[in-house]
């Protein structure tokens, strides 16, 4: 696979860039360019701000691929020149109106109340929750790492609206946790078919297939990226 191509890794809420830890040197090794941005959480507009910058200073074609909310942020992101396929992991795939909360009101999160709000605005996951609700396929110790550095998200971001989504101009894939705690897998399945993407996999995964499936989430991206290149 030619290195030209960049694979432009976009995070969730409740997590960095280090999330993609198994997907990256994997990707790396194969040729591609791989990074990883790390977005403030503070708002979508901030976010896909912040991801829209990233790749509109990528040198050539980019695939950006999006978890959880990350998903909601290609989304708008995805409109950039340069961006030729968006691949959304148990992702949000908001279309234009839509917020993450309305999204959540046609199926409310199984782990809905083990997210609390501090003094500031921001949501955090209940520490000793962390691993039954995000990533109870993985390790304690990957879980316990994952849940004591996680990054708050701003309570403002499940009410912003999404502006038109790049899914209908892009090509997409899409990867259904049929698992998950976090995005109800049918929300993810009424997502996916809305999208009507080039290719939709289910795999038998938490919320975190980022982590608990990376060989299965880098087979998808690079049939992605062989498809776009």
């Amino acid at each position: 696979m030619t290195g030209k191509q960049t694979i432009l890794l976009v995070h969730g809420a409740w997590g960095d860039g280090s999330h993609w830890r198994h997907v990256i040197p994997p990707l790396h090794a194969k040729g591609y360019r791989v990074c990883a941005v790390q977005n403030p959480l503070t708002s979508l507009a901030d976010d896909i701000d912040r991801t829209s910058k990233l790749a509109a200073a990528q040198d050539g074609p980019t695939l950006l691929v999006g978890h959880s909310y990350g998903g909601a942020v290609i989304t708008g992101a995805g409109h950039g020149p340069n961006v030729v396929g968006l691949v959304y992991v148990a992702a949000f795939a908001p279309d234009e109106g839509d917020s993450l909360g309305s999204i959540f009101g046609r199926q409310a999160s199984p782990s809905g109340g083990n997210i609390r709000p501090d003094k500031d605005g921001f949501l955090w996951i209940t520490p000793n929750k962390f691993r039954e609700s995000f990533c109870q396929d993985l390790n304690e110790t990957e879980a316990l790492v994952m849940a004591l550095s996680q990054k708050p998200i701003a309570a403002r971001c499940f009410d912003d609206k999404s502006g038109p989504p790049a899914w209908k101009v892009k090509p997409s894939w899409y990867q259904i946790s049929a698992n998950d705690r976090m995005i109800p897998p049918e929300s993810e399945k009424w997502m996916a078919e809305r999208m009507n993407p080039k290719k939709t996999i289910t795999l038998q995964a938490s919320h975190a297939s980022l982590a608990s499936h990376a060989d299965d989430i880098i087979a998808l991206i690079e049939e992605a990226a062989g498809s776009v290149a």
